[in-house]
C-alpha cells in the first residue's frame, strides 16, 4: 500500500496553532496574576477630624459675655439665683463626646432673653469620607434649611466691615473683661438696649439680612427672623452657625420685649451673637 505523504502546509498550520495556544496561556496567566494584586490593594483611609472631644458648654460663655447678651442677669438681686442664671441649663444629650449644649433664659424689666449654645462633633463612619467632609455636608444641609436670600453687594460690604469690627472688639467682650468695661453692658444697667421703637427696626436693614459670613471658622452663616405674634410683643431670633474642622457650633439668641410695639434691635443682637461666635471659635482653636 502506498503511504500518504505529509503536506508541508498542514504541518505549518499545526505549529502555528500550537504556538497560538501557548501564547494565549501565557497572556491569561499574566492577567490572572494581576487581578489578585488589584483586589488586594489597600484602600486609603480618610483622615479623622481635628477634634476628638467637645468643651463643657455651660462653661464656654463667661460672665461678662452673659451680662451683655442677657441684661436681666445683673438685675437679679438674690446672689444664689444670679449664680444659677449664670450657670445655665445643660441640654439633654446621650453622648457628650458627640453633642453638647447649654441654655440660658433671663427676664428683665424690659425683655426676656434666651441664649442657646450647641456644639456638635461630626464623625464619619465611611472610611472613604473624612470627618471634615462629613461635617461640611451636614453644614451645607443646615445652610440650605436656613433658606438664605441671594447676597447683595451692600450685604457683602457690610459683612466685611462687620468682620473687621468683630475682630477688633472680641477682646473687649472676652471672659476676662469686667461688665463695666463693656459699653453695651453699662448701657444695659439702666435698661435693655436690645429694643427699639423705630419703625425701620421691624425689618432687617440693608446689610443685616440673613447671609453667609466670612472670617468665622471654615464657613459660617447668620439668620435673623422676626416673629409675627399678633397682639403680643414680637420676638427676634438671631442664629449664627459656623463650622471649624469637624465641629459645628450653633448659637441662637432670642429676645422678646415686655412691651407690645417694641421691636428688638437687629444690629445689636447680630453684633452680640457674632462676637460670641468669634470667642467660641477662638477657644476651639486655642
Amino acid at each position: 500500500m502506498q503511504r500518504k505523504a505529509y503536506v508541508p502546509g498542514t504541518a505549518a498550520l499545526l505549529v502555528a496553532l500550537l504556538a497560538g495556544c501557548s501564547s494565549g496561556s501565557a497572556d491569561s496567566g499574566t492577567t490572572d496574576d494581576a487581578n489578585p494584586g488589584e483586589a488586594g490593594t489597600a484602600t486609603a483611609v480618610a483622615q479623622p477630624g481635628k477634634y476628638r472631644t467637645l468643651p463643657e458648654p455651660c462653661g464656654a460663655v463667661g460672665h461678662g459675655t452673659l451680662d451683655t447678651l442677657l441684661p436681666g442677669i445683673k438685675q437679679i438681686a438674690d446672689a444664689e439665683q444670679r449664680e444659677a442664671a449664670y450657670a445655665g441649663d445643660a441640654t439633654l444629650t446621650y453622648d457628650t463626646d458627640r453633642k453638647v449644649g447649654c441654655r440660658w433664659k433671663v427676664e428683665s424689666t424690659d425683655a426676656t432673653d434666651h441664649l442657646l449654645v450647641d456644639f456638635e462633633r461630626v464623625v464619619s463612619y465611611d472610611n472613604a469620607v473624612s470627618d471634615d467632609s462629613q461635617a461640611q455636608t451636614l453644614f451645607a444641609t443646615k445652610e440650605t434649611a436656613a433658606d438664605l436670600p441671594e447676597p447683595t453687594a451692600s450685604a457683602t460690604a457690610s459683612d466685611t466691615a462687620s468682620d473687621s469690627a468683630s475682630a477688633s472688639d472680641s477682646a473687649s467682650a472676652s471672659d476676662s473683661a469686667t461688665p463695666s468695661a463693656t459699653p453695651s453692658s453699662s448701657a444695659s444697667a439702666s435698661g435693655s438696649t436690645s429694643a427699639s421703637t423705630s419703625p425701620s427696626a421691624t425689618a432687617s436693614p440693608t446689610g443685616l439680612e440673613p447671609r453667609t459670613l466670612s472670617g468665622l471658622g471654615d464657613e459660617a452663616f447668620l439668620d435673623d427672623a422676626l416673629s409675627s405674634s399678633g397682639s403680643t410683643a414680637q420676638q427676634r431670633t438671631v442664629t449664627v452657625v459656623f463650622r471649624t474642622s469637624n465641629v459645628i457650633v450653633t448659637i441662637e439668641y432670642e429676645e422678646q420685649p415686655a412691651t407690645v410695639g417694641v421691636v428688638p434691635d437687629s444690629q445689636k443682637m447680630q453684633d452680640r451673637a457674632r462676637k460670641l461666635a468669634a470667642q467660641l471659635a477662638d477657644s476651639l482653636n486655642g
